[in-house]
């Protein structure tokens, strides 16, 4: 008998959620089942170190509705959002976190916008709880940095909580970037978007895994991905700093005949380090350009799965 039809996926990735799985997936379950839809749930658990695994195969077991990546290790949040994008079957697919912040009640709004005709309808912030005012302010100050900076329209103050249609996902799995930025590729794609606002809550329990390491990392690689600004940037200040140096030039000439002619120990130095720190600036950024593409020819795989209860996987 030929499988049913899944009209919606839940993408959710895990890393260190024991706290927040069953109550998740408890309301999960109980915003989707009203809605008289053939649905899927697919964690990806990305390397983590507690009990997520277990808890997640067991679900799976009361559940048949409930499918699992297992990772071998952890590749981050954007991969492992990737992984479930790869292997979801639905005609809509829903992104969204496991701690609680993106509350799965507010799915029914985003399908009900999606059969309007939207093919992504994402989840606008209103309020952040539980963060801190340094990070709700470094992440409102980038996103619109980000957004001055490249030629596409990416929607401010959204995180990765959206649905999308089968054909968004369809173009994403075609775009194999190592360094994934899933807000800006799907930004990039097109087609017919609109919001939903609603306020974030806090974390169920735990701890939040988004260091401000991990956050460096990831605004980095939305810079790199869709914006060769920085590159702009250090051509700009090459040209500044090659006036500057012309000046200087013609400066010491005009002492050398007209002037005094002792050395200036200060003027050396400061030349010296700000010529310096220039070009290894330069190189810095053209490196990391560079260290991208290499890791893209490289060709890699992005993932490595351990274990699935999806059958594809366990056939491939």
């Amino acid at each position: 008998m030929a499988a049913s039809k899944i009209d919606l996926s839940v993408i959710i990735p895990i890393y260190n959620e024991e706290m927040n799985l069953v109550p998740m997936n408890n309301r999960i379950i109980a915003a989707l089942s009203p809605l008289g839809i053939h649905y899927e749930i697919v964690y990806v658990n990305d390397g983590s170190k507690d009990n997520s695994l277990p808890i997640i195969t067991g679900l799976s077991e009361e559940n048949a509705s409930v499918k699992y990546i297992d990772f071998s290790r952890n590749f981050g949040h954007q991969i492992a959002i990737s992984a479930g994008l790869e292997h979801a079957m639905g005609e809509r697919i829903v992104i969204m976190d496991g701690d609680g912040q993106d509350p799965p009640e507010l799915i029914p709004d985003l399908l009900k916008k999606s059969l309007e005709g939207f093919e992504v309808v994402y989840a606008k912030r209103k309020k952040r709880k539980g963060e801190s005012f340094l990070k709700k302010l470094t992440a409102k100050l980038f996103y619109r940095f980000l957004a001055n900076i490249t030629q596409i329209e990416i929607p401010l103050d959204t995180g990765d909580f959206r649905l999308i249609h089968r054909k968004v996902q369809k173009v994403l799995l075609n775009m194999p970037e190592q360094h994934k930025y899933l807000r800006g590729q799907i930004a990039w794609i097109g087609f017919n978007s609109t919001f939903v606002e609603y306020d974030r809550e806090e974390r169920m329990g735990g701890n939040t895994k988004f260091t401000y390491g991990k956050m460096m990392r990831f605004a980095t690689d939305g810079i790199s991905g869709f914006s060769n600004w920085p590159l702009k940037v250090a051509t700009m200040l090459g040209f500044a700093v090659s006036g500057i140096a012309f000046m200087l030039i013609i400066y010491s000439l005009y002492q050398k005949f007209f002037g005094f002619t002792e050395v200036g120990w200060t003027s050396l130095h400061i030349s010296v380090l700000f010529l310096g720190g220039v070009q290894l600036l330069g190189i810095g950024i053209l490196g990391e350009y560079l260290g991208r593409v290499s890791e893209n020819v490289k060709n890699r795989p992005t993932y490595i799965v351990k274990n699935s209860n999806i059958q594809t996987l366990n056939e491939s």
